[in-house]
């Protein structure tokens, strides 16, 4: 990931984190220019995002800091896994630590629930994709992240694409108005996708040639019939309530997408930890 893309949200992160004191408890136990070394440790299976992230963090407190990293984002990694060395001064180091462990255990927990989706639909033809239910702030590292798990993004913000919801009809005044008002709008470049909650719905966007539809809360019985109506004219995307539990069954239907909002809003944090040592210690945990 470019780092110019997170460098100002691990800024904010720290300055949230210090605040006006900067961290007490390691000026006050730790003598100023002690050194210590350690390593970045995945405590559990998983796969892993948001290394170089974290990484970063540290150096945004000791440029001179000595970085070995030993995995790559993307990469599915064992339990007790050393994901990087680290070296340098120990008051930075102990306060960066829950920053940019924050940021890797999070960010690695939705590359892992990404991964566990995308296998589980695995020869279904359909891909998983994340949504706007992102932590504010943090969407383009946890959409970055669903990338990492093998999934890929849906919007990454309403100026990305006209998605025309369930309230933008009622208010519009119905299906009809909404596309017409979308379509002279949009341009040749930009796509338009349709919420609908019944068939009927569906066939009056598709009169319309609308290019994609978002399938609401429908049924595994109502997705195979859309897939049926729809014959290929269109992307079809089901949405509403999907879970690692429910996706397999909903790719069978023929779907081309599976929306998740769970994998940003409801991702477990993978289990990451620092080790630390005074300068020249070293670990016996298992390296890559």
């Amino acid at each position: 990931m470019i780092p110019l893309l997170y460098e100002e949200i691990v800024t904010r992160a720290l300055r949230e984190d210090l605040g006006r004191g900067g961290d007490r408890t390691s000026d006050a136990t730790i003598p100023a220019g002690t050194l210590a070394e350690g390593v970045v440790v995945a405590r559990e299976p998983g796969v892993i995002a948001g290394l170089d992230v974290a990484l970063a963090t540290f150096l945004r407190l000791d440029p001179h800091l000595q970085v070995t990293p030993h995995a790559t984002d993307g990469e599915v990694v064992e339990g007790d896994r050393i994901l990087a060395h680290l070296a340098g001064d120990a008051r930075a180091l102990l306060a960066a630590e829950r920053t940019a462990l924050n940021f890797l255990g999070h960010l690695s927990g939705i590359a892992t629930t990404t991964r566990l989706v995308v296998d589980a639909i695995e020869g279904s033809g359909a891909k998983v994709v994340c949504t706007r239910k992102t932590t504010p702030g943090l969407r383009s590292l946890e959409k970055y992240a669903v990338r990492m798990g093998g999934g890929a993004n849906h919007r990454s913000g309403l100026d990305d694409g006209i998605l025309i919801k369930d309230n933008h009809r009622r208010i519009a005044g119905g299906v009809e108005p909404a596309v017409r008002g979308a379509r002279a709008l949009a341009g040749h470049m930009i796509r338009i996708e349709l919420e609908v909650d019944t068939l009927d719905e569906l066939e009056k966007g598709l009169e319309m040639g609308v290019d994609a539809f978002l399938l609401d809360n429908m049924s595994p019985e109502e997705l195979r019939e859309a897939v049926r109506r729809t014959a290929g004219r269109a992307v079809l995307e089901a949405s509403g309530g999907i879970t690692p539990e429910t996706a397999p069954e909903i790719a069978a239907t023929g779907v081309d997408l599976l929306s998740m909002g769970w994998l940003t809003h409801s991702a477990p944090s993978l289990d990451v930890a620092l080790d630390l040592n005074p300068g020249g210690h070293s670990t016996s945990l298992k390296g890559s």
